[in-house]
């Protein structure tokens, strides 16, 4: 392989690896994450308590 074809290949690996590693540190150190879990049963649908009938 080239010597540019190094360059490129290794510039791309070493991007995703730092893209990785810093999604991983960002989730670690989030500390607000559990108000916005949200589960399918605190979900209201629209016309629930709705008397149009």
């Amino acid at each position: 392989m080239s010597a540019a074809g190094w360059v490129i290949m290794l510039g791309s690996v070493g991007g995703v690896t730092i893209f990785l590693l810093w999604c991983v540190v960002r989730v670690i150190r989030s500390t607000k994450t559990g108000n916005k879990v949200h589960g399918t049963l605190d979900i209201v649908p629209p016309d629930v308590g709705r008397d149009d009938d």
